[in-house]
């Protein structure tokens, strides 16, 4: 029996939490299903975080490559207005990471939702209009 994807319509942009459990028992079928209906996504701010983990040039190398290959949630203007608006309805009353708020605000633009296993992303989906899709615990 296969898994089923975490999103069955949208592209998912990978938070470095949800890369740092892709492996784990609980997660890596509906991973490998994500992956395999091209619902997987990154973007610029998401890729930094994720580089962060290699520990080498020639790992640095092929995260690059991978997350490349990826359908991209860019950070543009309209990305950085959309991330300080949020912070604003959040009225800073909250510990969000600032990368946070621009990779949800990048999926928000393009209509992605974010996989992820921070409860960060289900509360910035309370003010920005993108799927929170949370990785099992």
């Amino acid at each position: 029996m296969s898994a089923a994807p975490f999103s069955s319509s949208v592209p998912l942009v990978i938070d470095t939490s949800a890369w740092a459990r892709q492996r784990k028992p609980t997660v890596r079928q509906r991973w490998n299903a994500t992956n395999e209906a091209g619902l997987l996504a990154s973007c610029p701010a998401a890729a930094l975080e994720i580089f962060q983990t290699a520990r080498d040039e020639s790992e640095f190398a092929g995260l690059q490559k991978a997350l490349a290959l990826l359908p991209q949630a860019p950070i543009t203007v309209s990305v950085c207005r959309a991330a300080l608006g949020a912070a604003g309805e959040l009225r800073g009353s909250r510990r969000i990471p600032t990368i946070d708020y621009f990779i949800a605000a990048a999926a928000a633009e393009c209509g992605f939702g974010v996989l992820h296993a921070d409860r960060h992303f289900d509360l910035l989906a309370t003010v920005l209009p993108f799927e929170s899709a949370r990785l099992p615990e």
